[in-house]
Protein backbone atom coordinates (compact mmCIF):
# COMPACT_ATOMS: atom_id res chain seq x y z
CA UNK A 1 0.00 0.00 0.00
CA UNK A 2 1.13 3.47 -0.35
CA UNK A 3 3.18 5.06 2.34
CA UNK A 4 0.51 7.26 3.59
CA UNK A 5 -2.09 5.90 5.92
CA UNK A 6 -5.56 4.67 4.60
CA UNK A 7 -7.96 7.53 5.77
CA UNK A 8 -10.77 4.64 7.22
CA UNK A 9 -7.72 2.98 9.20
CA UNK A 10 -6.55 6.57 10.26
CA UNK A 11 -10.15 7.76 11.42
CA UNK A 12 -10.42 4.12 13.02
CA UNK A 13 -6.66 4.95 14.91
CA UNK A 14 -7.74 7.95 16.43
CA UNK A 15 -11.50 7.67 16.74
CA UNK A 16 -12.55 9.50 20.20
CA UNK A 17 -13.61 6.72 22.42
CA UNK A 18 -17.87 5.82 21.67
CA UNK A 19 -20.51 3.52 21.59
CA UNK A 20 -19.59 1.06 19.43
CA UNK A 21 -16.14 0.31 21.30
CA UNK A 22 -18.33 -0.53 23.92
CA UNK A 23 -20.76 -2.42 22.04
CA UNK A 24 -17.73 -4.62 20.29
CA UNK A 25 -16.22 -5.08 23.84
CA UNK A 26 -19.71 -6.45 25.08
CA UNK A 27 -19.99 -8.54 21.97
CA UNK A 28 -16.59 -9.88 22.12
CA UNK A 29 -16.27 -10.28 26.21
CA UNK A 30 -19.57 -12.20 26.35
CA UNK A 31 -17.52 -14.81 24.53
CA UNK A 32 -14.64 -14.61 26.95
CA UNK A 33 -17.22 -14.88 29.36
CA UNK A 34 -18.59 -18.29 28.03
CA UNK A 35 -15.08 -19.50 27.66
CA UNK A 36 -13.97 -19.44 31.28
CA UNK A 37 -17.32 -20.54 32.38
CA UNK A 38 -17.19 -23.53 30.15
CA UNK A 39 -13.68 -24.45 31.04
CA UNK A 40 -13.37 -23.74 34.66
CA UNK A 41 -16.75 -25.22 35.54
CA UNK A 42 -15.71 -28.73 35.40
CA UNK A 43 -13.89 -27.72 38.57
CA UNK A 44 -16.90 -27.67 40.49
CA UNK A 45 -18.23 -30.56 39.42
CA UNK A 46 -15.24 -33.54 39.61
CA UNK A 47 -15.32 -34.66 42.88
CA UNK A 48 -19.34 -34.47 42.17
CA UNK A 49 -18.82 -36.94 39.83
CA UNK A 50 -16.38 -39.14 41.75
CA UNK A 51 -19.00 -39.09 44.13
CA UNK A 52 -21.88 -40.32 41.64
CA UNK A 53 -20.08 -42.82 39.37
CA UNK A 54 -16.98 -44.44 41.60
CA UNK A 55 -18.59 -45.18 44.87
CA UNK A 56 -17.21 -48.09 46.30
CA UNK A 57 -19.56 -49.89 49.38
CA UNK A 58 -17.54 -49.92 52.59
CA UNK A 59 -14.56 -47.39 51.52
CA UNK A 60 -13.82 -44.77 54.52
CA UNK A 61 -13.77 -42.26 52.03
CA UNK A 62 -16.05 -40.96 49.01
CA UNK A 63 -15.63 -42.07 45.61
CA UNK A 64 -13.02 -40.16 43.35
CA UNK A 65 -12.29 -39.64 39.67
CA UNK A 66 -9.06 -42.13 39.33
CA UNK A 67 -6.47 -40.28 38.36
CA UNK A 68 -6.34 -41.08 34.61
CA UNK A 69 -10.34 -40.23 33.97
CA UNK A 70 -9.67 -37.12 36.17
CA UNK A 71 -7.34 -35.48 33.71
CA UNK A 72 -9.36 -36.61 30.86
CA UNK A 73 -11.93 -34.99 32.09
CA UNK A 74 -10.60 -32.05 33.20
CA UNK A 75 -7.91 -31.65 30.25
CA UNK A 76 -9.42 -32.61 27.05
CA UNK A 77 -11.09 -29.42 26.83
CA UNK A 78 -7.82 -27.80 26.97
CA UNK A 79 -6.58 -30.53 23.89
CA UNK A 80 -9.57 -29.38 22.38
CA UNK A 81 -8.95 -25.42 22.54
CA UNK A 82 -5.60 -25.73 22.19
CA UNK A 83 -6.68 -27.45 17.70
CA UNK A 84 -8.96 -24.74 17.98
CA UNK A 85 -6.23 -21.56 18.30
CA UNK A 86 -4.86 -23.20 15.10
CA UNK A 87 -7.22 -23.80 13.13
CA UNK A 88 -9.87 -20.77 13.80
CA UNK A 89 -6.87 -18.20 14.22
CA UNK A 90 -5.84 -19.93 10.53
CA UNK A 91 -9.12 -19.68 9.28
CA UNK A 92 -10.00 -16.25 10.56
CA UNK A 93 -7.49 -14.52 8.41
CA UNK A 94 -8.76 -16.64 5.42
CA UNK A 95 -12.39 -16.44 5.43
CA UNK A 96 -12.41 -13.25 7.96
CA UNK A 97 -13.03 -12.46 11.14
CA UNK A 98 -16.64 -12.00 10.91
CA UNK A 99 -17.77 -15.22 9.14
CA UNK A 100 -16.03 -17.38 11.36
CA UNK A 101 -16.77 -15.75 14.58
CA UNK A 102 -20.29 -17.17 14.53
CA UNK A 103 -18.91 -20.70 13.83
CA UNK A 104 -16.84 -21.20 17.42
CA UNK A 105 -19.82 -19.58 19.14
CA UNK A 106 -23.13 -22.23 17.71
CA UNK A 107 -20.14 -24.98 18.46
CA UNK A 108 -19.93 -23.67 22.16
CA UNK A 109 -23.91 -23.53 22.30
CA UNK A 110 -24.27 -26.76 21.17
CA UNK A 111 -21.47 -28.58 22.65
CA UNK A 112 -22.17 -26.94 26.42
CA UNK A 113 -25.42 -28.75 26.26
CA UNK A 114 -24.36 -31.79 25.21
CA UNK A 115 -21.80 -32.18 27.73
CA UNK A 116 -24.86 -31.50 30.15
CA UNK A 117 -26.58 -34.45 28.47
CA UNK A 118 -23.46 -37.16 28.08
CA UNK A 119 -25.52 -40.07 26.70
CA UNK A 120 -25.30 -43.28 29.36
CA UNK A 121 -25.46 -43.92 32.27
CA UNK A 122 -22.54 -46.24 33.38
CA UNK A 123 -19.28 -44.28 34.51
CA UNK A 124 -17.55 -45.49 31.15
CA UNK A 125 -20.24 -44.42 29.10
CA UNK A 126 -20.68 -41.16 31.14
CA UNK A 127 -17.10 -39.75 31.06
CA UNK A 128 -16.01 -41.05 27.20
CA UNK A 129 -19.62 -39.00 25.92
CA UNK A 130 -18.77 -35.74 28.66
CA UNK A 131 -14.99 -36.00 27.25
CA UNK A 132 -16.09 -36.19 23.18
CA UNK A 133 -18.21 -33.29 23.61
CA UNK A 134 -16.10 -31.24 26.36
CA UNK A 135 -13.47 -31.92 23.20
CA UNK A 136 -15.62 -29.70 20.78
CA UNK A 137 -16.29 -27.43 22.97
CA UNK A 138 -12.62 -26.54 24.36
CA UNK A 139 -12.49 -26.94 20.04
CA UNK A 140 -14.96 -23.86 19.81
CA UNK A 141 -13.57 -21.98 22.72
CA UNK A 142 -9.87 -21.97 21.19
CA UNK A 143 -10.99 -20.10 18.34
CA UNK A 144 -12.50 -17.44 20.44
CA UNK A 145 -8.99 -16.25 21.41
CA UNK A 146 -7.46 -15.18 18.16
CA UNK A 147 -10.66 -13.88 17.00
CA UNK A 148 -12.02 -11.85 19.69
CA UNK A 149 -8.24 -10.41 20.00
CA UNK A 150 -8.06 -9.50 16.79
CA UNK A 151 -11.72 -7.91 16.43
CA UNK A 152 -11.04 -5.94 19.20
CA UNK A 153 -7.79 -4.20 18.60
CA UNK A 154 -8.54 -3.74 14.43
CA UNK A 155 -11.57 -1.77 15.99
CA UNK A 156 -9.88 0.54 19.18
CA UNK A 157 -7.95 3.13 18.70
CA UNK A 158 -4.45 4.11 19.28
CA UNK A 159 -4.72 5.66 22.51
CA UNK A 160 -6.89 2.80 24.61
CA UNK A 161 -6.45 -0.34 22.74
CA UNK A 162 -4.28 -1.81 25.06
CA UNK A 163 -7.65 -1.50 27.50
CA UNK A 164 -10.37 -2.54 24.96
CA UNK A 165 -8.71 -5.82 24.26
CA UNK A 166 -7.59 -6.06 27.77
CA UNK A 167 -10.92 -5.12 28.80
CA UNK A 168 -12.70 -8.50 26.14
CA UNK A 169 -10.06 -10.54 28.34
CA UNK A 170 -11.25 -9.13 31.70
CA UNK A 171 -14.63 -10.61 31.20
CA UNK A 172 -13.14 -14.21 31.73
CA UNK A 173 -12.73 -13.27 35.62
CA UNK A 174 -16.76 -12.42 35.59
CA UNK A 175 -17.01 -16.28 33.58
CA UNK A 176 -15.12 -17.79 36.65
CA UNK A 177 -17.57 -15.72 39.26
CA UNK A 178 -20.53 -16.69 37.41
CA UNK A 179 -19.56 -20.55 37.25
CA UNK A 180 -18.80 -20.21 40.91
CA UNK A 181 -22.66 -18.72 41.72
CA UNK A 182 -24.19 -20.58 39.19
CA UNK A 183 -22.88 -23.89 41.22
CA UNK A 184 -23.46 -22.35 44.81
CA UNK A 185 -27.48 -21.39 43.65
CA UNK A 186 -27.89 -25.02 42.18
CA UNK A 187 -26.53 -26.84 44.53
CA UNK A 188 -28.75 -24.99 47.82
CA UNK A 189 -31.68 -25.30 45.63
CA UNK A 190 -30.88 -29.10 45.47
CA UNK A 191 -29.77 -29.21 48.98
CA UNK A 192 -32.53 -27.85 50.18
CA UNK A 193 -35.27 -29.70 48.38
CA UNK A 194 -33.59 -32.96 48.91
CA UNK A 195 -31.48 -33.14 52.50
CA UNK A 196 -28.84 -35.81 52.83
CA UNK A 197 -27.14 -37.27 55.80
CA UNK A 198 -23.09 -37.05 55.56
CA UNK A 199 -20.92 -39.75 53.82
CA UNK A 200 -20.28 -40.60 57.90
CA UNK A 201 -23.42 -41.15 58.77
CA UNK A 202 -25.11 -42.93 55.81
CA UNK A 203 -22.54 -43.21 52.70
CA UNK A 204 -24.91 -44.44 49.92
CA UNK A 205 -27.72 -41.80 50.93
CA UNK A 206 -25.27 -39.06 51.04
CA UNK A 207 -25.29 -38.65 47.38
CA UNK A 208 -28.70 -38.27 46.61
CA UNK A 209 -30.02 -39.35 43.01
CA UNK A 210 -31.20 -36.37 41.75
CA UNK A 211 -27.10 -35.03 42.54
CA UNK A 212 -27.01 -36.19 38.84
CA UNK A 213 -29.47 -33.12 37.63
CA UNK A 214 -26.91 -30.75 39.50
CA UNK A 215 -23.75 -31.33 37.50
CA UNK A 216 -25.54 -31.34 33.97
CA UNK A 217 -27.07 -28.16 34.64
CA UNK A 218 -24.52 -26.21 35.92
CA UNK A 219 -22.23 -27.51 32.40
CA UNK A 220 -25.26 -26.81 30.49
CA UNK A 221 -25.72 -23.31 31.64
CA UNK A 222 -22.85 -21.97 29.46
CA UNK A 223 -24.93 -22.39 26.34
CA UNK A 224 -26.89 -19.29 27.66
CA UNK A 225 -24.50 -16.73 27.74
CA UNK A 226 -23.33 -18.11 23.96
CA UNK A 227 -26.53 -18.09 22.44
CA UNK A 228 -27.73 -14.59 23.87
CA UNK A 229 -24.61 -12.82 21.74
CA UNK A 230 -25.37 -14.68 18.69
CA UNK A 231 -27.82 -12.48 17.27
CA UNK A 232 -25.27 -9.51 17.52
CA UNK A 233 -22.31 -10.97 17.13
CA UNK A 234 -23.75 -11.73 13.29
CA UNK A 235 -24.61 -7.78 13.25
CA UNK A 236 -21.06 -6.73 13.54
CA UNK A 237 -19.17 -5.46 10.09
CA UNK A 238 -15.86 -7.22 9.28
CA UNK A 239 -13.55 -4.94 10.31
CA UNK A 240 -12.00 -2.37 8.19
CA UNK A 241 -8.35 -3.68 8.59
CA UNK A 242 -9.35 -7.10 7.47
CA UNK A 243 -11.42 -5.36 4.86
CA UNK A 244 -9.28 -3.37 3.27
CA UNK A 245 -6.03 -4.86 3.60
CA UNK A 246 -6.53 -8.30 3.65
CA UNK A 247 -9.96 -8.35 0.81
CA UNK A 248 -8.37 -4.97 -0.75
CA UNK A 249 -11.85 -3.93 -0.85
CA UNK A 250 -11.17 -0.47 0.35
CA UNK A 251 -15.08 0.76 -1.03
CA UNK A 252 -16.86 -1.65 1.45
CA UNK A 253 -14.48 -0.78 4.51
CA UNK A 254 -15.11 2.72 4.05
CA UNK A 255 -18.34 2.45 3.85
CA UNK A 256 -18.67 -0.32 6.96
CA UNK A 257 -16.71 2.17 9.05
CA UNK A 258 -18.52 5.21 7.98
CA UNK A 259 -21.97 3.77 9.97
CA UNK A 260 -19.78 2.29 12.83
CA UNK A 261 -18.33 5.93 13.37
CA UNK A 262 -20.94 7.76 11.88
CA UNK A 263 -18.29 10.04 9.93
CA UNK A 264 -18.11 10.72 6.24
CA UNK A 265 -15.12 8.81 5.10
CA UNK A 266 -13.76 8.59 1.73
CA UNK A 267 -13.41 5.84 -0.34
CA UNK A 268 -10.04 6.61 -1.67
CA UNK A 269 -10.15 5.15 -4.90
CA UNK A 270 -7.13 6.42 -5.94
CA UNK A 271 -5.29 3.91 -3.64
CA UNK A 272 -7.39 0.70 -4.41
CA UNK A 273 -4.67 0.15 -7.30
CA UNK A 274 -1.69 0.30 -4.82
CA UNK A 275 -3.21 -1.87 -2.27
CA UNK A 276 -3.87 -4.40 -5.14
CA UNK A 277 -0.15 -4.10 -6.93
CA UNK A 278 1.87 -3.99 -4.03
CA UNK A 279 3.50 -7.24 -3.53
CA UNK A 280 6.35 -5.81 -0.92
CA UNK A 281 3.92 -6.74 2.22
CA UNK A 282 2.42 -10.28 0.86
CA UNK A 283 5.48 -12.59 2.54
CA UNK A 284 3.85 -15.52 4.13
CA UNK A 285 3.87 -17.46 7.41
CA UNK A 286 6.80 -19.62 6.63
CA UNK A 287 8.84 -16.69 4.59
CA UNK A 288 12.45 -15.28 5.63
CA UNK A 289 10.88 -12.09 5.51
CA UNK A 290 8.09 -13.01 8.20
CA UNK A 291 11.18 -14.51 10.21
CA UNK A 292 13.27 -11.16 9.51
CA UNK A 293 10.83 -9.02 10.73
CA UNK A 294 8.47 -11.17 13.06
CA UNK A 295 10.22 -14.30 13.92
CA UNK A 296 11.52 -12.97 17.26
CA UNK A 297 7.96 -11.28 17.93
CA UNK A 298 6.46 -14.47 17.66
CA UNK A 299 8.63 -16.31 19.40
CA UNK A 300 8.06 -13.91 22.79
CA UNK A 301 4.69 -13.82 22.04
CA UNK A 302 4.48 -17.67 22.14
CA UNK A 303 7.21 -18.61 24.46
CA UNK A 304 5.60 -16.20 27.26
CA UNK A 305 2.87 -17.39 27.12
CA UNK A 306 3.36 -20.65 27.48
CA UNK A 307 5.63 -20.33 30.27
CA UNK A 308 2.79 -17.88 31.63
CA UNK A 309 0.41 -20.64 32.00
CA UNK A 310 2.67 -23.50 33.50
CA UNK A 311 2.86 -21.49 36.55
CA UNK A 312 -0.98 -20.05 36.44
CA UNK A 313 -3.05 -23.19 35.59
CA UNK A 314 -0.50 -25.32 38.07
CA UNK A 315 -1.54 -22.83 40.95
CA UNK A 316 -4.52 -25.21 41.33
CA UNK A 317 -2.19 -26.87 43.51
CA UNK A 318 -2.20 -25.61 46.70
CA UNK A 319 -5.56 -24.05 46.23
CA UNK A 320 -7.04 -27.05 47.99
CA UNK A 321 -4.77 -26.81 50.63
CA UNK A 322 -5.43 -23.14 51.12
CA UNK A 323 -9.02 -24.41 51.12
CA UNK A 324 -8.84 -26.64 53.82
CA UNK A 325 -6.54 -24.76 55.92
CA UNK A 326 -8.86 -21.64 56.12
CA UNK A 327 -11.27 -24.26 56.98
CA UNK A 328 -13.65 -23.36 53.84
CA UNK A 329 -13.53 -27.33 52.91
CA UNK A 330 -13.72 -29.80 55.39
CA UNK A 331 -12.66 -33.15 55.21
CA UNK A 332 -14.96 -34.73 52.04
CA UNK A 333 -16.46 -37.47 54.79
CA UNK A 334 -17.87 -34.77 56.88
CA UNK A 335 -20.26 -33.58 54.16
CA UNK A 336 -22.89 -35.15 51.51
CA UNK A 337 -22.33 -34.52 47.94
CA UNK A 338 -24.51 -31.66 47.44
CA UNK A 339 -22.55 -29.66 50.53
CA UNK A 340 -19.02 -30.33 49.03
CA UNK A 341 -20.35 -28.86 45.59
CA UNK A 342 -21.90 -25.52 47.50
CA UNK A 343 -18.07 -25.49 49.49
CA UNK A 344 -16.30 -25.98 46.13
CA UNK A 345 -17.86 -23.27 44.40
CA UNK A 346 -18.13 -20.84 47.50
CA UNK A 347 -14.64 -20.88 47.52
CA UNK A 348 -13.82 -20.40 44.19
CA UNK A 349 -16.12 -17.54 44.00
CA UNK A 350 -14.31 -15.83 46.61
CA UNK A 351 -11.11 -16.64 45.63
CA UNK A 352 -12.37 -14.89 42.06
CA UNK A 353 -14.22 -11.66 43.85
CA UNK A 354 -10.96 -11.02 46.01
CA UNK A 355 -7.84 -11.63 43.91
CA UNK A 356 -8.92 -12.59 39.91
CA UNK A 357 -11.53 -9.91 38.80
CA UNK A 358 -9.45 -6.84 40.81
CA UNK A 359 -6.44 -8.29 39.04
CA UNK A 360 -7.92 -8.62 35.27
CA UNK A 361 -9.57 -4.90 35.99
CA UNK A 362 -6.46 -3.26 37.50
CA UNK A 363 -4.94 -3.94 34.07
CA UNK A 364 -7.61 -2.41 31.98
CA UNK A 365 -7.22 0.55 33.59
CA UNK A 366 -3.59 0.40 33.56
CA UNK A 367 -2.08 -1.22 30.90
CA UNK A 368 -2.29 1.96 28.91
CA UNK A 369 -0.46 4.40 31.02
CA UNK A 370 2.67 1.80 31.60
CA UNK A 371 2.83 -0.23 28.41
CA UNK A 372 2.65 -3.82 27.71
CA UNK A 373 6.47 -4.29 28.26
CA UNK A 374 6.86 -3.04 31.91
CA UNK A 375 3.17 -4.57 32.99
CA UNK A 376 4.73 -8.03 31.99
CA UNK A 377 7.70 -7.27 33.21
CA UNK A 378 6.83 -6.36 36.30
CA UNK A 379 3.84 -9.24 36.48
CA UNK A 380 6.67 -11.83 36.06
CA UNK A 381 9.06 -10.18 38.41
CA UNK A 382 6.44 -10.42 41.70
CA UNK A 383 5.12 -13.82 40.49
CA UNK A 384 8.50 -15.17 40.92
CA UNK A 385 9.09 -13.02 44.43
CA UNK A 386 5.78 -14.48 45.84
CA UNK A 387 6.56 -18.20 44.17
CA UNK A 388 10.10 -18.26 45.90
CA UNK A 389 8.51 -17.05 49.06
CA UNK A 390 6.20 -19.34 49.42
CA UNK A 391 8.82 -22.21 47.98
CA UNK A 392 12.01 -21.43 50.44
CA UNK A 393 9.93 -21.53 53.92
CA UNK A 394 7.24 -24.06 52.71
CA UNK A 395 7.47 -25.62 55.87
CA UNK A 396 6.88 -21.99 57.75
CA UNK A 397 3.57 -21.86 55.70
CA UNK A 398 2.17 -24.85 56.91
CA UNK A 399 2.11 -24.27 60.41
CA UNK A 400 -1.10 -23.73 61.60
CA UNK A 401 -0.75 -20.48 62.60
CA UNK A 402 1.16 -18.72 59.53
CA UNK A 403 -1.84 -20.41 57.43
CA UNK A 404 -3.16 -16.84 56.94
CA UNK A 405 0.17 -16.01 55.48
CA UNK A 406 0.06 -18.53 53.10
CA UNK A 407 -3.54 -17.64 51.81
CA UNK A 408 -2.26 -13.91 51.63
CA UNK A 409 0.75 -14.68 49.79
CA UNK A 410 -1.10 -17.09 47.35
CA UNK A 411 -3.41 -14.23 46.40
CA UNK A 412 -0.54 -12.10 45.72
CA UNK A 413 0.73 -14.39 43.17
CA UNK A 414 -2.82 -15.07 41.46
CA UNK A 415 -3.11 -11.24 41.58
CA UNK A 416 0.19 -10.37 39.62
CA UNK A 417 -0.62 -12.78 37.19
CA UNK A 418 -3.59 -11.20 36.59
CA UNK A 419 -2.16 -7.40 36.75
CA UNK A 420 0.55 -8.71 34.12
CA UNK A 421 1.19 -11.42 32.43
CA UNK A 422 -1.88 -13.24 31.62
CA UNK A 423 -3.25 -10.28 30.34
CA UNK A 424 -0.45 -8.88 28.20
CA UNK A 425 0.14 -12.05 26.60
CA UNK A 426 -3.45 -11.65 24.85
CA UNK A 427 -3.02 -8.37 24.01
CA UNK A 428 0.12 -7.98 22.43
CA UNK A 429 -0.33 -10.78 19.59
CA UNK A 430 -2.87 -9.32 18.50
CA UNK A 431 -1.32 -5.95 18.23
CA UNK A 432 2.32 -6.53 16.20
CA UNK A 433 1.36 -9.40 13.61
CA UNK A 434 0.66 -7.70 9.98
CA UNK A 435 -3.85 -8.32 9.51
CA UNK A 436 -3.50 -10.88 7.06
CA UNK A 437 -1.65 -12.97 9.56
CA UNK A 438 -2.51 -11.53 13.00
CA UNK A 439 -5.48 -14.07 13.65
CA UNK A 440 -2.98 -17.28 12.86
CA UNK A 441 -0.18 -15.63 15.07
CA UNK A 442 -2.65 -14.81 17.91
CA UNK A 443 -4.05 -18.66 17.35
CA UNK A 444 -0.13 -19.73 17.79
CA UNK A 445 0.77 -17.58 20.77
CA UNK A 446 -2.24 -19.04 22.78
CA UNK A 447 -2.22 -22.57 21.49
CA UNK A 448 1.75 -22.18 23.10
CA UNK A 449 -0.37 -20.79 26.21
CA UNK A 450 -2.33 -24.20 25.96
CA UNK A 451 0.27 -26.45 25.87
CA UNK A 452 2.18 -24.67 28.93
CA UNK A 453 -1.61 -25.07 30.70
CA UNK A 454 -1.57 -28.97 30.09
CA UNK A 455 1.95 -29.03 31.53
CA UNK A 456 0.81 -26.41 34.65
CA UNK A 457 -2.49 -28.53 35.51
CA UNK A 458 -1.19 -31.94 35.18
CA UNK A 459 2.35 -32.01 34.77
CA UNK A 460 2.38 -30.71 38.07
CA UNK A 461 -0.40 -33.00 39.48
CA UNK A 462 1.87 -35.68 39.62
CA UNK A 463 5.22 -33.57 40.39
CA UNK A 464 3.66 -32.35 43.68
CA UNK A 465 2.66 -35.39 45.37
CA UNK A 466 4.60 -36.69 48.10
CA UNK A 467 8.53 -38.18 47.67
CA UNK A 468 7.80 -41.15 49.74
CA UNK A 469 5.01 -43.49 47.55
CA UNK A 470 2.64 -44.37 50.89
CA UNK A 471 1.74 -40.71 51.68
CA UNK A 472 0.70 -39.61 47.74
CA UNK A 473 -2.46 -39.25 46.50
CA UNK A 474 -4.77 -42.84 45.83
CA UNK A 475 -3.07 -44.15 41.91
CA UNK A 476 -0.75 -41.53 41.69
CA UNK A 477 3.33 -42.47 41.66
CA UNK A 478 5.83 -40.72 44.14
CA UNK A 479 6.48 -36.73 42.92
CA UNK A 480 8.97 -34.42 43.92
CA UNK A 481 7.27 -32.77 46.34
CA UNK A 482 4.83 -29.74 46.55
CA UNK A 483 8.10 -27.36 47.65
CA UNK A 484 10.20 -28.48 45.22
CA UNK A 485 6.87 -28.47 42.49
CA UNK A 486 7.17 -24.84 43.79
CA UNK A 487 10.52 -23.81 42.80
CA UNK A 488 10.91 -25.19 39.54
CA UNK A 489 7.58 -22.99 39.16
CA UNK A 490 9.63 -19.69 40.55
CA UNK A 491 12.58 -20.53 37.84
CA UNK A 492 9.31 -20.47 34.73
CA UNK A 493 8.38 -17.75 36.19
CA UNK A 494 12.17 -15.99 35.98
CA UNK A 495 11.99 -17.45 32.47
CA UNK A 496 9.19 -15.53 31.90
CA UNK A 497 10.76 -12.70 32.26
CA UNK A 498 13.60 -12.81 30.32
CA UNK A 499 11.57 -14.48 27.58
CA UNK A 500 9.16 -10.41 27.73
CA UNK A 501 12.42 -8.71 26.45
CA UNK A 502 11.80 -10.18 22.77
CA UNK A 503 8.16 -8.84 22.52
CA UNK A 504 8.30 -5.12 21.33
CA UNK A 505 6.01 -1.98 23.09
CA UNK A 506 2.92 -1.24 21.26
CA UNK A 507 1.48 1.10 23.32
CA UNK A 508 0.00 4.21 21.43
CA UNK A 509 1.10 2.64 17.72
CA UNK A 510 -1.13 1.79 15.03
CA UNK A 511 -0.98 -1.23 13.90
CA UNK A 512 -0.10 -0.51 10.58
CA UNK A 513 2.98 0.78 12.12
CA UNK A 514 3.82 -2.71 14.72
CA UNK A 515 3.49 -4.63 12.12
CA UNK A 516 5.50 -2.49 8.98
CA UNK A 517 2.43 -2.25 6.88
CA UNK A 518 2.68 1.03 6.12
CA UNK A 519 6.08 0.54 4.38
CA UNK A 520 5.05 0.02 0.96
CA UNK A 521 6.82 0.46 -2.56
CA UNK A 522 10.56 2.59 -2.56
CA UNK A 523 8.92 5.91 -2.63
CA UNK A 524 11.69 9.01 -3.16
CA UNK A 525 11.49 11.63 0.01
CA UNK A 526 11.75 10.66 3.81
CA UNK A 527 8.00 12.02 4.67
CA UNK A 528 4.91 11.06 4.75
CA UNK A 529 1.56 12.32 5.81
CA UNK A 530 -0.72 11.37 8.55
CA UNK A 531 -3.89 12.85 9.74
CA UNK A 532 -3.42 15.85 7.22
CA UNK A 533 0.06 16.64 8.66
CA UNK A 534 3.61 15.55 7.42
CA UNK A 535 5.49 13.47 10.11
CA UNK A 536 8.99 12.28 9.95
CA UNK A 537 9.42 8.70 8.88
Amino acid sequence: MAKDQLQVLNALDVAKTQLYHFTAIVIAGMGFFTDAYDLFCISLVTKLLGRIYYHHDGAPKPGTLPPNVSAAVNGVAFCGTLAGQLFFGWLGDKMGRKRVYGMTLMMMVICSIASGLSFGHTPKSVMTTLCFFRFWLGFGIGGDYPLSATIMSEYANKKTRGAFIAAVFAMQGFGILAGGMVAIIVSAAFKGAFPAQTYQTDPLGSTISQADFVWRIILMFGAIPAAMTYYWRMKMPETARYTALVAKNLKQAANDMSKVLQVDIEEEQEKVENVSQNTRNEFGLFSKEFLRRHGLHLLGTASTWFLLDIAFYSQNLFQKDIFSAIGWIPPAQTMNALEEVYKIARAQTLIALCSTVPGYWFTVFFIDKIGRFAFQLMGFFFMTVFMFALAIPYHHWTLKDNRIGFVIMYSLTFFFANFGPNATTFVVPAEIFPARLRSTCHGISAAAGKAGAMIGAFGFLYAAQPTDRKKADAGYPAGIGVRNSLIVLGCVNFLGMVFTFLVPESKGKSLEEMSRENEGEEESGTEMKNSGRTVPV
